[in-house]
């Protein structure tokens, strides 16, 4: 399957006392399979929410969302599900681990109730191995700093082998070297899984470095820079 992500005329409204809100207004984009795109803009721009729709999280209110030719706002329930756990991987600015299960019963729990040709457990512990985590497997989330319970989530993202990453403010409360870490975590499984990577983010040096940016403001994409990852 083509992985290229092509949004069409996206437009996200909330209503409430008769008063029409846009988070997002009439957004076109394409992002190219294995691309690193960041999303930068203040907050209240559309970030957040024209991620939760490209991660199938939300629906437009109009407009229309294509994974290669598939015509993903169409979908029901069920198939949307099944879609997402294929394709796509969520890392949020909370890590939302559950507190109870240790590092590698969170890494699984997106597989829990699913069929898979992998083992499971196998997969979970191969995946912490990944982000540096393989020794901390049986500590819970508040045995870890930050930065850990982090790699945890994004291990999670990854046990399902997604084609692309969407996170959302990952390194937001991470202080610099640990949100730092997170970034080139991200930056190199980029290159090695050679899955998309779509980071919404707040600081500017963290977005520069994404070979296609993306500015929002007012749910509007205002300009859109690209260059080439060394």
């Amino acid at each position: 399957m083509n992985n290229k992500i092509t949004c069409r005329k996206l437009t996200k409204v909330f209503k409430g006392d008769g008063i029409e809100t846009y988070a997002i207004k009439e957004v076109n984009l394409s992002f190219q399979e294995q691309d690193f795109i960041s999303i930068i803009g203040p907050s209240g721009s559309g970030k957040s929410t024209l991620l939760s729709i490209i991660g199938t999280l939300d629906i437009p209110s109009s407009g229309e969302i294509l994974y290669g030719d598939q015509q993903i706002h169409k979908m029901n329930n069920k198939e949307m599900a099944d879609f997402r756990f294929d394709n796509i991987g969520f890392i949020f600015q909370q890590f939302n681990l559950i507190p109870t299960m240790t590092a590698l019963e969170n890494v699984m729990s997106p597989l829990f109730g699913r069929k898979v040709s992998y083992n499971k457990k196998e997969r979970a512990i191969q995946v912490l191995e990944q982000v540096g985590l393989k020794e901390k497997m049986n500590f819970l989330p508040s045995q870890l700093s930050g930065g850990q319970q982090q790699r945890v989530a994004i291990a999670r993202a990854l046990v399902h082998q997604p084609k692309w990453l969407l996170a959302d403010e990952p390194t937001g409360n991470l202080d610099t070297e640990t949100g730092e870490m997170v970034y080139e975590l991200l930056a190199s499984l980029n290159k090695s899984k050679q899955c998309g990577v779509i980071l919404v983010t707040h600081d500017p040096n963290l977005a520069d470095r994404a070979n296609t940016k993306l500015e929002m403001r007012d749910g509007e994409i205002v300009s859109v820079s690209q260059r080439q990852l060394v």
